[in-house]
């Protein structure tokens, strides 16, 4: 199988991000096709990929900040699903042709390339039936953050707010919470208020017309945890000493990639209270590479306990559409691209 792999490839580029990642992405059909280096590592051609903000925000960070990430050159795109077709020489629980999706961290070579490496040890083979490879593609980076923000926080009977709820994190968020037997309370636009009530949510904000903290403390110390995938109000995790329970947990997802958002973070987590801190506990969410949490995913998506909500899916050639519709921040739910047959 492996002389069947070309020696270069095709992949959406780019060298610098000002003003947008998009405005400089082209597409370029010499990229050096990668090789596996390392007993576990995987050679994987690349069917649908998925684009999360992260995908945007980190290459646009200033660039000696994004040079200490990234080098350019570069691929963008973490999330994928696409077939393996060369595997090390300790890789014994996958086969050549398997199937299989996960996430890249931010590298070199991302996901919106034909070919990518990846570690055997943080994919998961899609099941027989049940998820499409689109699905799949899809998981990653929001699937995994929605279980692992929740899933460790939360008991049967909890009530839990997630804050942004028809984003690619936050249509997971809700359904998993359903799942794991908790009362859902969710902010969102109008527009989106049917979507996430079809998604499982109890209870639906409107952000729009309705000051989401006075609605929440007038409840009382009900909720077990906050779930930020927004970052605003600002004065949310303030304000959640009024509405979260005892031992109540509030976990920053997301937040604007900026100084003062890491500023703002830092002081939620360090500061005592009386030095304007809060009193709940605090967690800047971190994800966690784990083949098993894909498949506790895949295998809820197989058994139609949970969907995954693609708003859109785009032609390799789009790419720089499908990043233009993501950066509006509208997106009710996923963004999926075609880049292999």
């Amino acid at each position: 199988m492996a002389s069947t792999i070309p020696t270069t490839m095709k992949a959406h580029i780019y060298t610098n991000t000002s003003p947008t990642l998009e405005a400089n992405l082209s597409i370029s059909t010499s990229v050096p096709t990668p090789t596996v280096s390392g007993p576990n590592e995987l050679l994987i051609q690349v069917l649908s990929a998925s684009i999360n903000p992260a995908d945007h925000k980190v290459p646009e960070l200033p660039s000696p900040v994004r040079r200490l990430v990234i080098k350019t050159p570069a691929t963008p795109g973490m999330d994928f699903c696409g077939r393996v077709v060369q595997a090390g020489t300790k890789v014994d629980s996958i086969a050549l042709g398997d199937i299989v999706y996960g996430r890249l961290g931010p590298k070199q070579h991302g996901s919106l390339g034909e070919y990518i490496i990846a570690p055997a040890n943080v994919v998961a083979v899609l099941p027989k039936e049940g998820v499409t490879v689109d699905e799949a593609a899809a998981i990653g980076v929001a699937g995994l953050t929605a279980y692992q923000a929740i899933q460790p926080n939360v008991k049967k009977g909890d009530k839990i707010f997630i804050n942004g709820s028809s984003g690619g994190v936050g249509s997971f968020a809700v359904q998993i919470a359903k799942v794991l037997g908790c009362h859902v309370t969710a902010s969102c636009s109008p527009a989106k208020a049917e979507l996430v009530k079809s998604l499982g949510a109890d209870e639906i904000i409107d952000y729009t017309t309705t000051d989401v903290c006075e609605y929440l403390r007038a409840k009382g110390k009900v909720f077990a945890q906050v779930l930020d995938n927004v970052g605003t109000p600002d004065n949310l995790y303030k304000a959640s000493d009024d509405f979260l329970i005892a031992g109540g947990k509030f976990v920053q997802v997301g937040s604007p990639l900026s100084l003062g958002a890491l500023r703002s973070a830092a002081s939620r987590a360090l500061l005592p209270s009386f030095l304007g801190g809060g009193k709940s506990k605090y967690e800047v969410y971190t994800i966690q590479d784990s083949a098993e949490d894909l498949k506790v995913l895949g295998q809820w998506i197989k058994e139609k306990k949970i969907k995954v909500v693609i708003e859109q899916t785009y032609e390799f050639e789009d790419v720089p559409k499908a990043f233009a519709k993501l950066r509006t921040g509208k997106s009710a739910g996923k963004l999926v691209i075609h880049v292999g047959k």
